[in-house]
């Protein structure tokens, strides 16, 4: 998967990261969530870089983004997003706000809950890239909050290996298919 990714020529890259953000920020108006935690993609992961800002922008007034610092022990804390001047570069190739942390329960009180994946199966559950920090992340979201995975197409695939400690995500969003719910459970 992440080779595939990786392949995608700039050009179908640019679009599907216009695509991805474009459903995300109609998602964000429809919702009007107070919290969303959200995230700044690397490499080839959907939505590319503008994605922090393009959802701040789709933000009501009063609305907040939080945006994950990686923790040494590879949970996630989280810390507000004021503008792409407020990141700095971080370990593993990641970009953080270098704002003030609110604790690893912030992400409790979200109310739309952004979160990259590698794929999705129809049950829900997302393959990340083995450290466990979005599964830590998610079980310590709202039971109602809406939790949504970003893809590129061809990754809401039929099954992904599961373990016990796994927290599914109630829809992905790609470039062809938009908003998808996705069975949890």
């Amino acid at each position: 998967m992440l080779a595939r990714r990786r392949a995608l020529s700039a050009p179908a890259r640019l679009a599907a990261a216009e695509r991805v953000r474009a459903e995300l920020r109609t998602l964000a108006q429809r919702v009007r969530p107070r919290l969303v935690t959200g995230y700044v993609p690397v490499g080839s992961e959907p939505g590319g870089a503008e994605l922090p800002d393009e959802l701040a922008g789709a933000l009501g007034p009063g609305a907040q983004l939080l945006l994950p610092v990686l923790r040494p022990d590879l949970d996630l804390d989280w810390a507000p997003y004021a503008g792409p001047g407020c990141l700095v570069a971080a370990g593993r190739g990641l970009r953080e706000p270098a704002t003030d942390r609110l604790g690893r329960g912030a992400i409790g009180s979200a109310e739309l809950v952004v979160v990259p994946a590698v794929a999705v199966d129809r049950r829900g559950v997302r393959l990340g890239r083995g450290g466990g920090s979005y599964d830590r992340a998610l079980a310590r979201a709202a039971p109602g909050a809406l939790t949504v995975a970003l893809l590129h197409d061809g990754e809401l695939i039929d099954s992904v290996p599961a373990m016990d400690h796994d927290c599914p995500v109630r829809a992905v969003i790609t470039p062809s298919g938009g908003l998808q719910p996705v069975v949890s459970g």
